[in-house]
This record gives structure tokens, C-alpha cells and sequence, in this order.
């Protein structure tokens, strides 16, 4: 089983709709029916809404704990509110109460309080799903909005994703990445075999490419580069073309920019599958080739496309 992971160094590249068409494709090739599907992209989840899945299974995640005053014991002394570097306590009509939003979960007023009457709970910031969708089983999740432990959550996505493919016997756990550099990026490029970093033709994302390539490399993962909407900067793509062969990274593709993208996003559908001769879609479709055959002959050296 090969783990192929989709990464681009913002978000809004393109990422989600390579993964969709890859997910598209991947149903009509030697990896039919062999393929799961991870999102893990928990921030802003948005695979679901090309792939339309059909939810089986949700489950809480707790990622966090927060503190909570115990107002019976509190002796409104207010030596909680003095010690939290985070302004989460706060008076409020002769009493102390802990915003919940702005508590980080340090703990540091459940030591200063002299009465104990100060504990910290678990909480829940977000929901885990198990869902099936016409291309495969498809492992997702959604983190509340100005939650943190994303990274713990991508991990726990990749985890049941990674699990089920195995016991299954499936060829490729597909995972549509988070975009950047963070915890969550780490998280799903744990264990990958190959990334496939989605960039644009922008001074940006020229900045970006080289931040994610550093990434990837420290954790021993082959990368790949596509370029995304190439056909509006050509001398971008010289420059990014330019900057992988610096890096030694082979580009397995160009993409134009092709508004029935965003009309297949719409219909909620990969864009390889609402038209297949959309100039965007052949160019997809030429990209998976690559990228299949690099899985299938992992060893295989890629020569520079572009």
C-alpha cells in the first residue's frame, strides 16, 4: 500500500480539485476499488463537498482541555485571573469566569488557586466521519472554528485511513493535504511515500514551494511539483521550473487555467469526470499517469517535465 500526499503551500491553489480528479481517475485504472480517501485538510474541510460523500460513522473529537471555576469553592480572590498570560478569566459581576476561546489549557490557574476549586475538563472542538463515497471509502473531519490540535486530528484521520487500507489490502491511501508548513502538514506527510505539492506562478508561490519542499525533505519524503494555472505567468513557470531543478525535483506537469474547474466544483463533481476533454482535466489526467506510474514503479527516476 502506497500513500500518495497532496500538498500546496497555501490554500485556494488547486489542491483539493487534483485530488478529486486523482480520486476520479484512480476508480478507472489498476487502483479501482483499492483506493481510501483521507482529507486532511480538517481546517476547512472541503474534499466532501466534491465527492459528496455518504456519512457512516461521527465521533467526537476532544483535542484540548479548558479550565472551569468550581463557583461554590471560588473565594474571588481573583489570583487565577492575575496569573493567566491569556486574559481567559475574567470578573464578571462579582464573579470569575473562564472564556473557554481564549483558555490555551496551561493549567497555571489550577495550581495558583488556594482553594482547588479550579479543574481543567476536556473538550470537544471538532467531529471525526467515516463516510463512502463513488470513488471509496473516505476519511474526513471538521475542527470547530479557532480550535487548535489539528495536527492531533489529522493524525487520527490518517490513522483509521491508514488501518483500513491495510486490512483491507487496498493499493493507495490518497490524501488530500492542509495547506503550508504547520503541525497539520506534518501530520499527513508522516508516513507518505510520495507528495505532490500543488504550486502557482506567482512570486508567492515560488516562496511557498521552497518552504514546503524543505518540509517534506526533512521527513524523507519524495516530492513531485505541479504547477496550477501555469498558462497565466509562463515566466513564473520558468521560475519555478528553475528553482526545482536547483532542488532536484522533477515537475510531473502544468495545469491552464480552465474555468470548468469551478463549474465541475459546482456541480460537485472531479473535474475529469463532468468533462473529460476540459483542457484542465487533460492536463490532470496527464499528471495522474505520472504520478500512478511513479507509485506503481516507486524505484523509476521522473525526468523534469517542464
Amino acid at each position: 500500500m502506497k500513500q500518495l500526499v497532496i500538498l500546496s503551500g497555501k490554500g485556494g491553489t488547486g489542491k483539493t480539485s487534483v485530488t478529486a480528479a486523482f480520486a476520479h481517475l484512480a476508480s478507472l485504472g489498476p487502483f479501482a476499488d483499492r483506493v481510501v480517501l483521507a482529507d486532511a485538510d480538517v481546517d476547512a474541510a472541503n474534499l466532501e463537498l466534491v465527492l459528496k460523500p455518504r456519512i457512516l460513522e461521527q465521533q467526537e473529537f476532544r483535542g484540548g482541555q479548558v479550565a472551569e471555576i468550581d463557583q461554590d469553592r471560588c473565594a474571588f480572590c481573583g489570583e487565577c485571573e492575575s496569573v493567566c498570560r491569556f486574559d481567559a478569566i475574567i470578573e464578571r459581576d462579582g464573579y470569575y469566569v473562564v472564556d473557554p476561546i481564549a483558555c490555551d489549557g496551561c493549567a497555571a490557574c489550577v495550581y495558583q488557586c488556594p482553594t482547588g476549586g479550579i479543574a481543567m475538563h476536556d473538550q470537544v472542538v471538532g467531529n471525526f466521519f467515516v463516510s463512502d463515497c463513488r470513488y471509496g471509502p473516505l476519511y474526513h473531519a471538521d475542527l470547530f472554528p479557532g480550535q487548535e490540535n489539528s495536527g492531533k486530528l489529522v493524525a487520527l484521520v490518517k490513522q483509521h485511513a491508514r488501518q483500513r487500507a491495510l486490512d483491507e489490502h487496498r493499493l493507495l491511501l490518497l490524501v488530500d493535504g492542509p495547506p503550508g508548513i504547520g503541525c497539520p502538514v506534518i501530520s499527513a506527510v508522516s508516513g507518505a511515500d510520495l507528495a505532490l505539492i500543488v504550486t502557482e506562478p506567482t512570486v508567492a508561490g515560488i516562496h511557498d514551494l521552497i518552504r514546503t519542499l524543505e518540509t517534506v525533505r526533512h521527513f524523507g519524503v519524495r516530492a513531485l511539483v505541479c504547477i496550477n494555472k501555469a498558462d497565466l505567468y509562463p515566466a513564473g513557470v520558468d521560475a519555478i521550473a528553475a528553482q526545482c531543478r536547483v532542488s532536484d525535483i522533477a515537475t510531473v506537469g502544468t495545469i491552464p487555467f480552465d474555468l470548468t474547474v469551478a463549474d465541475a466544483m459546482v456541480a460537485g463533481e472531479a473535474v475529469t469526470a463532468f468533462r473529460p476533454a476540459a483542457p484542465a482535466a487533460v492536463a490532470i489526467a496527464a499528471v495522474w499517469e505520472r504520478i500512478s506510474a511513479a507509485l506503481m514503479n516507486f524505484e523509476t527516476p521522473i525526468n523534469q517535465d517542464v
